[in-house]
């Protein structure tokens, strides 16, 4: 029998990335109609662009999907960890890290869905996963609103 909590779980990373929220634009959503030169440009000194947001995000999305599973998920699309400091000359496009937030939440989502299924299993208890689901999901709507302020700016 599915679980309540991890069917939930599968509804809350859809609101958080796509297709579409009910609050507003989701993260997919949110960095789909930003050109380049603005995914790289910084708002002020010392802040974040579009592209360092995105892929914190998907870093993060990553780190999640290995909790869940209990397992070391294969090397990320770039050395480091949590916030990496891009330019449009640096090591990824911006295409590059949109398909990186899509691919870490694609993988995510189908985690969670064979959890629920119960063909993977996942050395924690269902409360952890559904603490982890939430908190990457307010994480994506977090950030997606902070993309979208970028944006305006």
């Amino acid at each position: 029998m599915p679980s309540t909590v991890l069917a939930l779980c599968s509804r809350l990373l859809r609101e958080a990335y796509g297709p579409g929220a009910w609050h507003g634009p989701d993260m997919k959503a949110a960095i789909a109609d930003v050109p380049a030169a603005q995914a790289f440009a910084r708002p002020a000194a010392g802040r974040h662009n579009i592209a360092e947001i995105a892929l914190h995000h998907a870093y993060y999305v990553r780190a999640v999907r290995g909790q869940l599973t209990g397992t070391t998920p294969e090397p990320f699309v770039i050395d480091g960890e949590d916030w990496f400091e891009l330019s449009a000359e640096g090591p990824l496009s911006w295409e590059a890290i949109q398909r990186a937030v899509d691919v870490q939440h694609s993988k995510l989502s189908d985690v969670v869905s064979r959890i629920e299924s119960g063909t993977l299993a996942s050395p924690l208890p269902e409360y952890e996963r559904m603490d982890l689901v939430l908190g990457i999901t307010c994480h994506a709507v977090y950030h997606a609103g902070q993309v979208q302020l970028v944006k305006r700016w």
